[in-house]
């Protein structure tokens, strides 16, 4: 089938107040995140610049993505989607991780992993249940999802298992790096690439049922930037997203003193929902839609590629950069948001259909789970 002809959708004042648009509008903070750290301003204003201007970019970001994904067809769009689907979250975690910030990495990892399984599936299901007796949507593909975070969630619990079993503790909130020895680190390694092989073994999975039900048609109907714009676009977000994220990084220990919060809130409700603020918006939109199909592919699968793809490439990347490896151990507060938010994930979604009471639950849970992170 011939390459159809690409165009450039003409933007007007609009967009920018639609429900894609409204990331845009804070591009000025890129700018003013900068002009401040150049004036050696408050270390707070640094941040909260930085936390603002990471929004557009990881938009822009995900809307290149999406472009060239959409260009690729299923197979190569699934793994532009691994690639990048999370790319902002990453950049931010390799900063924190590469200054040595461990605590506030896998404070920001679990973080994301609850934000999109309770608050924006939460948020979703809530949103898209209004109005409506239930909403359906395909089960077997969500089971498919939820049972590959069960096992996340079983090989985040293993290794603090080991540490409590050789009479050790496990981390505290207010440290950012623990030594837990060569055997944690190499378990650690070991059990990242488990969970990198059972992602691409999932992924694989996925793109079979996707290639199935690939329609060039539908496909056609969304592009609308050319690919070489498309990859201009994404290094100009990826560029930006690195810059914020330096910013983000350097701030927010001081920041987070001068906010009364502890980096570890920070880390796992702040900087965890901002990275990809834009496609939860996305997630909830669709669902309002009543198309949930989509809103649980975003929530869902964002969780599970957090859990199975982002946090073992950190755990691998910190053998590489930082002072020193990326144990695998999480602090109990972690592990029990983490047990608890892919169990009731994985209640609610199992049937195949949601209405708005199970989303006011999923957004009680993660309201108690900020609750007791704030006192943390």
């Amino acid at each position: 089938m011939p390459a159809p002809e690409s165009r450039t959708p003409r933007l007007d004042a609009g967009f920018f107040f639609g429900a894609q648009g409204w990331p845009y509008l804070l591009v000025p903070f890129i700018v003013l995140a900068v002009a401040l750290r150049l004036a050696s301003a408050s270390d707070t204003l640094i941040f909260i610049a930085a936390v603002l201007g990471i929004l557009p970019t990881a938009a822009l970001m995900g809307r290149a993505t999406e472009e060239l994904a959409a260009r690729s067809g299923p197979s190569i769009g699934g793994l532009l989607n691994v690639t990048f689907g999370n790319a902002p979250e990453l950049i931010i975690a390799l900063f924190a991780l590469g200054n040595g910030l461990h605590e506030l990495v896998k404070a920001t990892l679990i973080g994301s992993i609850i934000g999109n399984i309770l608050l924006v599936l939460g948020a979703s299901m809530l949103v898209g249940g209004l109005g409506r007796d239930r909403q359906r949507f395909d089960s077997a593909a969500v089971n498919v999802q939820s049972a590959m975070l069960l096992v996340a969630g079983a090989a985040f619990v293993m290794p603090a298992i080991f540490e409590l079993a050789q009479g050790h503790g496990l981390p505290k909130v207010g440290v950012e790096r623990y030594d837990f020895g060569s055997d944690v680190e190499l378990i650690s390694g070991l059990i990242a690439a488990v969970l990198i092989a059972i992602y691409a073994s999932g992924l694989g999975f996925s793109l079979r049922r996707r290639r199935a039900a690939y329609n060039p048609d539908e496909a056609q109907d969304v592009w609308g930037w050319s690919v070489r714009t498309s990859v201009v676009m994404l290094a100009v977000a990826g560029v930006a997203v690195g810059l914020m994220s330096e910013l983000l990084v350097h701030s927010i220990e001081p920041a987070s003193h001068s906010l009364g919060l502890s980096d570890f809130f920070i880390g796992a409700i702040v900087v965890a929902i901002v990275g990809n603020a834009a496609e939860h918006w996305v997630a909830v939109l669709v669902a309002y839609k009543d198309k949930m199909d989509l809103s649980m592919n975003i929530a869902v699968g964002s969780g599970a590629q957090v859990a199975l793809f982002v946090t073992p490439v950190l755990v691998l990347a910190g053998f590489i950069i930082g002072p020193s490896p990326l144990p695998l151990v999480f602090n109990g507060y972690e592990l029990g948001a983490m047990v608890l938010a892919v169990l009731v994930a994985a209640y609610v979604t199992h049937e195949g259909e949601s209405n708005w009471l199970e989303g006011v639950l999923l957004l009680a849970v993660y309201l108690i789970l900020v609750i007791v992170f704030a006192f943390a």
